[in-house]
């Protein structure tokens, strides 16, 4: 049991969070699940792995997350950061607080995991990374300000963490969905989608056990649009 591979998945209760965690379960990790809602505990349940309920812009719960992961499995080979959505409004209303929580939720999070389970991940002499972004960090939409703007230098905080930690074994790659089915989506919004529908939660998942997995050995620093084609850049 203490060589099976571990995975730590946060805001893992529902959405996006819970079908990785469905996922990453069937493709034979054991699970160490976070979220604010005690419906992590109900699906840890569920799949016989650890739950923990906490915030991801509170270091003190990242700490226990780690913690008790590493007491309870001894090791951790895959962590996927997913988060909440960070504030919105117009561009220069947006309140000095609203930005910062934003950091807190959208760049902080993943900083501060990434100081949590790196050295774990350099002892084992490999693990994998998936931040979980959006589409507007290539393509920002004045809709989603904060989002877009901290999620952009995200996909930076990547890049840079794959330039000073690939020799050691560890990768981070980001995934960067586009409109997806747990949001309504309005008509509108359906016809710029070349697919002309919303994503689906397990295509998401598919894409991140896809990251983590040995086939993606050679990935790292990237930028994964799951985007159903509504980004134009190249």
């Amino acid at each position: 049991m203490r060589d099976q591979k571990v995975a730590i998945i946060t805001a893992a209760s529902r959405g996006m969070g819970a079908a990785i965690t469905r996922r990453l379960h069937r493709e034979g990790f054991r699970i160490s699940a976070m979220s604010r809602s005690e419906g992590v505990m109900d699906l840890a349940e569920e799949i016989n792995g650890l739950g923990h309920i906490g915030s991801v812009t509170d270091p003190d719960a990242l700490q226990e997350l780690v913690g008790g992961t590493l007491d309870a499995y001894g090791r951790i080979d895959a962590l996927v950061c997913n988060t909440g959505h960070p504030p919105k409004g117009d561009l220069l209303d947006i309140s000095d607080e609203s930005w910062r929580e934003g950091m807190d939720l959208v760049l902080l999070n993943v900083v501060r995991m990434a100081r949590l389970v790196t050295p774990v991940m350099e002892k084992q002499g490999v693990g994998a990374i998936v931040a979980i972004s959006t589409f507007g960090a290539v393509e920002p939409s004045l809709a989603f300000p904060v989002s877009s703007s901290l999620r952009a230098a995200l996909g930076a905080f990547a890049k840079l963490f794959s330039e000073r930690y690939a020799g050691s074994g560890i990768r981070m790659n980001c995934v960067l969905p586009g409109f997806i089915e747990t949001y309504e989506v309005d008509t509108e919004i359906r016809e710029k989608i070349p697919m002309g529908r919303p994503g689906l939660t397990e295509e998401v998942a598919g894409a991140v056990a896809f990251l983590l997995s040995e086939d993606a050995g050679y990935l790292t620093g990237q930028s994964l649009r799951v985007d159903g084609g509504i980004t134009r850049s190249t």
